[in-house]
């Protein structure tokens, strides 16, 4: 979990890290992205991601939710930085232009 709030702070340097709903979120003109820990996973939930546009595939959860998109990661799965820090600025663009 550090590492993914190190790579969205790195990657956004603009959006507020708050504490929402007992999760880490980042803000910026709304709500942007959360950060959450389960038993089994981590979760990234982009909370406009139906908007954004995944060309590498990293979306994986939350797939038929109408706004929202989520990357669901477990222990050992391997992390496209490059494409995770695209998706977190493209996220954050898109509530700057709100």
């Amino acid at each position: 979990m550090a590492e993914l709030r190190k790579i969205i702070n790195e990657a956004a340097p603009d959006l507020k890290e708050d504490w929402k709903w007992d999760t880490a979120v980042w803000t910026a003109k709304g709500n942007v992205l959360a950060l959450g820990a389960f038993k089994d996973h981590l979760k990234i939930n982009f909370f406009k991601g139906a908007s954004l546009d995944d060309p590498k595939g990293l979306f994986n959860a939350g797939l038929d939710a109408k706004a929202s998109r989520s990357i669901d990661l477990r222990e050992n799965d391997p992390i496209d930085e490059q494409a995770l820090e695209d998706l977190i600025r493209a996220a954050a663009n898109t509530n700057a232009k709100r």
